[in-house]
């Protein structure tokens, strides 16, 4: 049992290592053949072990003892039950599909093996995340993803935004992880334990505990602590403006974040700390009204992108509000099953955006695009069944999940909750218009490709960079793209051509998930007992799921019933729309944003969240730096400790050097002065006796 595991975690770092250190040794074939091996193996291991755990077998054990402080004992160890079952399986999936996809991608790429190595790291780096059973390991994991995905999303570190966007991942994801450690020293410093189960156990005896000073109950700002943690890794208002920035990286680590790795991290993290979690109505009401705000506002800056891989980033945002909102809901086990179809759906709309930007040329835009489906029918079909998941279309595995978790706010009993079910109703409408708007511009209409055009946009490294980041000056980036001195796309008269096999068969393998899975899976993992003992919910207080399974009877009917409800007839209304404003009357959308100019300059901003943190965090930093500067580094260390101990020395010398003139008679004469004075001194204390 404990190899599968070994095998599940250590595989892919050893791929990794392979790829890294020996790949100039290895080449290009011998990397992505040591890493695919590698996530294979740990993706054959993690199957083996949902089936294990399906089987009744569970486990929860220390591998290595690190160290021991007091009676605080810092371990690494695996927790295995069905939730770590299911995370395993779906990042080994979606990473081995996007390993595969990398071989077609990356294939005039220089860095290669750099970025097979990174892939692979990342990969084990979620999985150590995944499998801990400790606080401690967590964090380990925690880490290591985004530093690996700092690596990533700055692959072409000779284009200026490429690292301006890792650096701002890096930088916003800091923020969160600052909360994140406060809650796990609140847990050390109160539970006494870095183990989970130990954790859980203390809980209910410190829920009447206050922190000291502040009145405040010491679950709820542990809770609220972890959560904004998962702000960071999961990109929830207002620290979601890393991601889609992100884009700057290549396509393929771009699904792998977006889809099944990083930023469900958070999602994942909250489900384990459930127990916590159900002891504090206010944390889970602050958890889902952030989630609400994420699932709607970010939906709307969906509707005015035009970079294909944007639109799907600020889609994924949208998702994981969803996802949080069922967390609020206390409906754990739907955020985690959302988590798990959103991930073989999403990364099949981004591989998918990733074949059409290679037949592109490395074109992003999707308005120099249109009647690409007859060129790509694999790409176009696969993508259509992606777009058809993630708008919630009956049937499809994001109907499933999605539903659920618009049933989840319906029903939920905290702070929040009536505002959390507008979002994420209003939602499926937003969500439906632009994943079509997108869809019928790339695949449907008018060719707009194979001439001289203005909106050229590279994904490939091979281009000149924007002069400058965008955020940086508060103009949209398309703006920029308009003097970009290099443009990207078809020649005149060149037709696109489908991607090759190695890129187009995960695409197939994600379409086929992404159609069926939730119809298979829905009634075993929610209403049956796969995460009974692994997810706690206080169903007095919590009631939302008690009252969804009273009225759920089997996946077909729940499909069937779908045709009736408002989610479905406002997706229908949002694709309804798209097609009307793209296809029917295109001079529509032109005309909507002349006449509502502020509303679309605020989103084409995005709520202008980045020149905020430019100026006020950035710089208030920058501020803060250069008063220090002067006042410590200058006025201080410089004007008072160095030069003026110098001056100080120097008048000191200067002093002392009139009483060394080198002449004998002087010092004669100095030496029976101070003898005099001696004796003058000691016969006045003689007659005072």
């Amino acid at each position: 049992m404990k190899t599968a595991y070994l095998l599940a975690a250590f595989a892919p770092l050893v791929g990794a290592l392979i790829a890294g250190l020996a790949g100039r040794q290895v080449g290009r074939a011998g990397a992505h053949l040591a890493t695919i091996a590698g996530v294979a193996i740990s993706c054959g291991a993690s199957l083996w072990t949902l089936s294990d755990v399906l089987a009744g077998n569970t486990f929860n054990g220390t591998l290595y003892e690190w160290a021991t402080i007091g009676g605080l004992r810092f371990e690494v160890g695996f927790l295995v039950d069905s939730l770590t079952a299911t995370m395993m399986c779906v990042v080994t999936f979606v990473s081995l599909m996007v390993h595969v996809y990398t071989i077609g991608y990356m294939a005039d790429d220089p860095g290669y093996q750099r970025f097979f190595a990174y892939i692979s790291l990342f990969t084990f780096s979620m999985m150590m995340l995944v499998m801990s059973n400790n606080f401690l390991q967590l964090f380990f994991g925690w880490e290591a993803v985004g530093l690996v995905s700092y690596l990533l999303i700055g692959f072409w570190y000779t284009r200026p935004t490429a690292i301006y966007a890792n650096m701002k991942a890096f930088l916003v994801n800091r923020v969160g992880d600052f909360g994140f450690a406060l809650g796990i020293g609140l847990v050390v410093a109160y539970f006494g334990t870095l183990d989970y189960a130990a954790a859980f156990k203390a809980a209910p005896g410190l829920a009447a505990q206050t922190l000291p000073a502040t009145g405040w109950s010491l679950i709820t700002a542990t809770c609220i602590c972890l959560f904004i943690g998962a702000m960071g890794k999961s990109a929830q208002f207002p620290l979601h403006v890393w991601l889609p920035d992100s884009m700057e990286g290549p396509t393929p680590i771009s699904a792998l974040i977006h889809a099944a790795t990083m930023v469900t991290a958070g999602i994942f993290m909250v489900s384990r700390m459930s127990p916590l979690f159900e002891m504090s109505d206010t944390a889970l009401g602050f958890v889902m009204v952030i989630g609400a705000i994420t699932a709607l506002f970010m939906g709307f800056l969906g509707i005015v992108q035009n970079d294909i891989k944007r639109v799907v980033a600020y889609s994924t945002l949208s998702q994981l509000g969803y996802m949080t909102v069922a967390l609020g809901a206390s409906a754990y086990g739907v955020a985690i099953f959302h988590l798990m179809t959103h991930a073989f759906f999403k990364a099949l709309l981004f591989l998918g955006a990733g074949s059409v930007i290679m037949a592109m040329h490395h074109d992003q835009d999707i308005r120099n695009m249109g009647g690409l489906w007859k060129y790509l029918p694999i790409t176009w079909l696969t993508s259509l069944v992606g777009s058809l998941a993630l708008i919630g279309t009956p049937f499809f595995s994001g109907f499933y999940s999605k539903d659920l978790i618009i049933e989840a706010a319906h029903f939920a009993n905290v702070p929040g909750a009536g505002f959390a079910y507008f979002a994420v109703l209003a939602g499926v409408f937003v969500t439906a218009f632009y994943s079509f708007r997108m869809y019928f511009l790339v695949f449907h209409g008018t060719a707009r490709w194979g001439g001289h055009h203005g909106h050229g946009h590279d994904d490939h490294g091979h281009g000149a960079a924007h002069a400058a980041p965008p955020a940086a000056h508060g103009v949209a980036e398309e703006t920029l793209d308009d003097h970009h001195d290099e443009h990207h796309g078809l020649a005149p008269g060149e037709k696109p051509k489908e991607s090759p096999a190695v890129v187009t068969a995960p695409l197939v393998l994600l379409a086929v998930p992404s159609l069926l899975i939730g119809l298979y899976t829905v009634k075993p993992m929610l209403f049956g007992e796969f995460f009974k003992g692994v997810i706690a919910v206080d169903a007095a207080r919590h009631p939302a799921m008690a009252k969804i399974g009273e009225h759920f009877h089997d996946a077909f009917s729940m499909g069937l019933h779908a045709f009736t409800t408002a989610p479905f007839w406002l997706a229908l209304a949002g694709v309804v729309s798209a097609w009307y404003c793209y296809m029917v009357n295109p001079k529509l959308p032109a005309a909507i944003k002349r006449s509502a100019g502020g509303l679309y300059r605020l989103l084409d901003n995005k709520y202008y969240m980045d020149r905020f943190n430019e100026v006020v965090f950035a710089g208030g930093a920058r501020s803060i730096g250069t008063g220090l500067w002067k006042a410590g580094d200058q006025a201080l260390i410089d004007s008072v400790a160095i030069n003026g101990s110098a001056r100080l020395i120097g008048w000191v010398a200067g002093v002392v050097r009139w009483a060394q003139t080198g002449r004998l008679n002087t010092y004669a004469v100095t030496m029976i002065v101070g003898v005099a004075l001696l004796m003058v001194f000691a016969l006045r204390a003689i007659g005072r006796r």
